[in-house]
């Protein structure tokens, strides 16, 4: 039985086959590659994607997006016999797609497990969420940070991760285990000031871990960096969380106040942001 591809974006873009890396060859065909997985399995035309590769596009450059796919194709099925067609990156109408399944790239299984992990028990979603958090290997699609159409994937992605370990840290706290997660929040916080959510999950494992002072210092930190950089006073959530640590209210036990949930962060499968945004 042959052996399945895996892809992997959460850091620089790779593919493997049995634990081993795929040679991909040059940034350019690592660009078409990424620029496919974008498309979430959707056809992108030659055009877009000599738009997309080149800023000054030479006169060559369809023929060298062909010779780029040539090469990828290779590289994916080895074993595929001489004008067989591919079965992973497909040439359809204008252009071409990557027909892998959703479990195929990490950033896929990613979304799918910080999306599942609302509907789970603190336990299943707490062992979920660090094994998905262990998947990233750097910024999302590390080697495109500076290109156009990776912009909003890498925007949405890095959300999703901001999440995920803001949801870590309350399955944490929903089992106890308070003291274990205020590292993680502690830093998560000071890297990302203007998340509300961070604060709150900080200062309430604080506060569980027996460090009422330490949790009312957080709060009215996080009161003054809103305050001073954005002119903004805290939210409700924030702003009861400091009274009632004040009062020290029974509500702040296990199962007592928790942060409002995450908005979701909708993806129409098969289209990725920038491609909703540009119609």
């Amino acid at each position: 039985m042959e052996q399945r591809i895996d892809f992997g974006v959460l850091g620089a873009v790779v593919a493997e086959r049995g634990g081993g890396s795929l040679a991909l060859k040059g940034p350019r065909h690592r660009a078409v590659l990424a620029r496919l997985i974008v498309a979430r399995r959707r056809v992108v035309s030659v055009a877009r994607l000599v738009e997309d590769l080149w800023e000054d596009p030479p006169p060559g450059a369809v023929g060298a997006v062909q010779t780029f796919v040539g090469a990828l194709r290779r590289a994916l099925e080895p074993e595929r016999a001489p004008r067989a067609p591919a079965r992973l990156l497909v040439t359809e109408g204008p252009g071409y797609a990557l027909r892998v399944s959703p479990d195929a790239v990490d950033a896929w299984r990613f979304e799918a497990v910080v999306g599942g992990a609302v509907e789970l028990s603190a336990e299943e979603a707490l062992g979920g969420l660090e094994e998905a958090l262990g998947w990233w290997r750097g910024p999302a699609y590390a080697e495109f940070a500076h290109e156009r159409w990776a912009r909003g994937e890498r925007s949405r992605l890095s959300e999703l991760r901001l999440q995920a370990v803001e949801r870590r840290a309350a399955a944490q706290l929903a089992l106890g285990r308070a003291a274990e997660a205020v590292p993680d929040l502690d830093a998560h916080a000071a890297g990302h000031p203007w998340r509300e959510d961070a604060w709150c999950l900080l200062a309430l494992a604080l506060y569980r871990a027996g460090r009422q002072a330490d949790a009312l210092a957080v709060v009215r930190r996080a009161r003054a960096a809103l305050a001073d950089q954005l002119g903004l006073d805290p939210g409700p959530a924030l702003r009861r969380l400091e009274a009632d640590i004040l009062v020290q209210a029974p509500g702040l036990e296990v199962g007592g106040f928790s942060p409002p949930p995450p908005l979701p962060i909708p993806v129409t499968w098969g289209r990725s942001p920038q491609e909703a945004r540009d119609g």
